[in-house]
Order: C-alpha cells, then structure tokens, then sequence
C-alpha cells in the first residue's frame, strides 16, 4: 500500500517509510558492517544506517525511474546534505526550548492515517509491514514538526506586509496575474563566500545548464545538481501565483513557454535554474453570500442550559405559530451583542463566517425559512435564511493573496537566509571521503 503523506510531512516521512525494510535484507546485514558514523554535525552524529535508510527510500520513490538517479556516490552526498542540514536545524530548535510532544506527534499521527483512510493502528501496522520501525517513524514525524515550528519562530518577527506594499505589487506595471508550475535548480552561495567560492557555483550551475541542454531530464539534473531541500523531488515547487515570483524571475519566466528552461539566475542565496512546466491564467472569483438573521440564548449563571434550550423553543413557537415578529423578538431576547439591536441581522456573509454550525443549517434552509432551534457552543440559536447572492470577491480575494504572496516570498527569503548562517556557522565533519561534496568548495564549518 502507498501511503498519501502530508505536504508538510513529506520530506521526514519520504525516508522512513519504505527504506527500512531494504536495509533490513539479508544480503545487507550479511555483507555491511553493522553501522559505522558518516558525519559529525557539531555535537551529534549521522549514522550509516540513517544514510542508508534514506538512500533505500529514495531509490524506492524512483523505482521504475531509476536513470533520474544520479551515481551513488552524488545521490548519498545530496542524501547526506539533507540529512545534516535537518540535524542542524532540530539541533537549533532544541536550542531555542522548542519542544514537542507526544501528544503533538500522536496528532500528526492521526493525521496521516486519516489521509490514508486509516486508523492509527492500521498505519503503524501499515509501517511495520513495511519492515520500517514505527518508533523511527515517529521519530521522524517529530523532528519536522520542529523543524516547522523553528520556521515558524524565525520569521514570525521578521515579516510584516504593510498595506503599501500590497497597492503597490497591485499597480507595479511588472505585476503579473495567474499561476505558473515550476521546478528549479538552486546553487547555493555560502554565507560569506570568498570569489573563488562563487566562482565554483557558478561554474557548478554551468555545469547542469549544459546537462540539461545536452539532454538530461531536468528532474534527474536536480537531483544531481541542486542544493535545495526538494531536490531529491527534482526541484518541483509546485504551483505558484506569478506574483509570488521575485520580480526578477517573474520577467524571465514571462519569456518562456512550457517546458523551456531558463538561463542561470543570480539571487541573494545563490544561482537558480527555472523550468516552466505550465501555466494557467486567473478567473474572477465569484463567491455565494448569505443573509441571515438569528437569536441567540445563552447558558449562564442565572439560565441553566435546559433553559436556554427551552427559551429558544418557546421563541420558535412566538415566530412559526403565533407569526410574532422576529426583529422585535431578537432585539428583546437575543443574546449575541453584534446582531441583537439589529434585529438579530447578521448581514451578508460567507456560509462558514459564523461557523460550520449555522453554515449546515442555514444550507438546509430556503429563503425566508426559519429553522427549529439548534445548539452551537455558543447557546441556542434561531435562524432565518433571508437571502442570497453570487459576489464577485476578485478585488478582494486578490489583495489577500497578494498580502500572502508578499508574505510568501519573504519568509522563504529571511529562512534561505537564516538557513545559510546556521550551515556555514556550523562544524560538519563528513569522514567518509566519498561521501564529501566535489562540485563545489566546502562552506565555512565544514571540516573536509
């Protein structure tokens, strides 16, 4: 069975699930050492069984695929880089007090299974079938909630988008609309890299430019090339507005079509190569709003939850059998201070604005249909469908995505950055020597 895993779960889970079980054949224990250390990333240490089970597992995501694959030597150090750079980063994250629970995991836990349309229990019997470990697996699953949360601290107080800036993307003549798919290779440049540093990028970014030109698949050239974190995905980024392109790169993607590549781009953290897999425009969003109106009784300290419940049923009968006025009836008896002295009206508003209580009933009703009193956590309610409409939100829904865009692309700037000081800043020893990065020059923190 394949196992659907989260986005944000992916990267830890992509070598726990499936690698084990290879590591665990005969033919490996009868013939390999038992383990032996392959780097040293400042106080703790990667293990060859760690390499190794995550070597297996990309192998197993590639079966059938296997020519994207790069030689095994550069397939484990891309492997091996991952590997340390996700140490480093738990390593910080253990620093700064950030912890997680057991509690947190078994959440994310329940998570994957119910994307898998299985029970806890039938995923971790799913793992161990597998041959993997289930402690590991969670393990795992620790280590990138951590790796989240570490994001989440370093950029949370470092980005803001201001109004400004959103008018201003909005009305740049450079501001594009829709969407692109893209892949990319990323060529790191060391944080205080000497000349001859950068020229070992550049020249390692010449290298898969003429790759790729003399017919490597760019996924396998990413795998071979890239330092990114998803390079053993073949740099595949998914689907992004335009306007979450830096400028920069936003205008040379506008000269591509599909499946072209783009030269290398020089960027703050290094050169990056561009594929333009495809691209769709944007439509106007049209969204369904409501109108409504509500009573609403609350349990206190002076109504007993019984109360509250019979109040609203004695309210329903005043409307439906005696035709008493809802307005009037709202205004003297509904405890919701935003819509009481309007007569109970809530307005136009999106179905989940109130919450998904009143967006189930109100989606039963027709207009002008009052529905039996209902309980939210909030109390009792009574609520009246007065209408609805198709709203065109284009304008809105833009600058919301623009503010998230902004967001976007700041925080992946401020994190690649923050990123690059913690690798270079850091003391990596890798021992095994085919193991150690060719292409380029060792970073500062890195022991050859």
């Amino acid at each position: 069975m394949k196992l659907f895993l989260a986005p944000l779960l992916l990267a830890a889970l992509a070598i726990v699930l499936p690698a084990q079980a290879q590591m665990l054949t005969p033919a490996a224990s009868a013939n390999q050492p038992l383990d032996r250390i392959v780097a040293v990333v400042n106080e703790d240490v990667i293990l060859q069984s760690e390499l190794n089970d995550a070597v297996a597992s990309v192998q197993q995501q590639y079966a059938g695929h296997t020519e994207q694959l790069p030689p095994m030597n550069v397939l484990q150090q891309q492997v091996l880089n991952r590997l340390v750079l996700m140490r480093l980063q738990v390593q910080k994250a253990q620093d700064q007090n950030i912890r997680v629970s057991d509690a947190d995991i078994d959440q994310a836990i329940a998570g994957v299974a119910q994307q898998n349309k299985l029970t806890p229990d039938q995923l971790r019997a799913e793992v161990e079938r597998s041959g993997a470990s289930f402690a590991s697996f969670r393990r795992q699953l620790g280590d990138q909630i951590t790796v989240q949360r570490l994001h989440q601290s370093v950029v949370q107080d470092s980005v803001s988008v201001t109004d400004s800036e959103i008018d201003n993307l909005l009305s740049s003549p450079t501001y594009k609309a829709g969407e692109v798919h893209l892949a990319h290779i990323q060529i790191t440049i060391p944080s205080g890299a000497d000349a001859a540093t950068i020229q070992a990028s550049q020249a390692k970014a010449d290298q898969a430019i003429a790759a790729i030109k003399g017919g490597m698949d760019f996924n396998a050239a990413a795998i071979r090339f890239s330092d990114a974190s998803d390079a053993l995905e073949g740099g595949d980024l998914g689907w992004r507005r335009m306007d979450e392109i830096p400028p920069a790169f936003a205008d040379t993607l506008a000269s591509l079509k599909p499946g072209e590549v783009s030269p290398a781009l020089r960027g703050p953290t290094g050169f990056h190569i561009l594929k333009l897999i495809d691209q769709r425009q944007s439509s106007r969003k049209m969204v369904t709003e409501l109108h409504a109106r509500q009573i609403l009784i609350k349990p206190s300290e002076l109504v007993t939850p019984a109360q509250a419940e019979q109040k609203a049923r004695d309210l329903y009968n005043r409307i439906v059998n005696k035709h008493e006025d809802f307005a009037t009836l709202a205004k003297e008896n509904s405890k919701d201070d935003t819509t009481a002295n309007l007569g109970g009206d809530m307005g136009w508003f999106a179905p989940q604005a109130w919450g998904t209580t009143i967006a189930k009933e109100l989606g039963q009703l027709k207009d002008n249909e009052i529905s039996q009193p209902f309980q939210s956590e909030a109390g009792w309610h009574i609520v009246q469908r007065l209408g609805s409409r198709e709203s065109d939100q284009t304008v809105q829904i833009e600058r919301d995505q623009a503010r998230q865009a902004i967001g976007t692309r700041k925080s992946e700037q401020v994190y690649d950055d923050y990123l690059r000081d913690l690798r270079s800043n850091a003391y990596v020893n890798v021992l095994v020597p085919e193991l150690r990065d060719t292409d380029s020059q060792a970073a500062p923190g890195t022991s050859p």
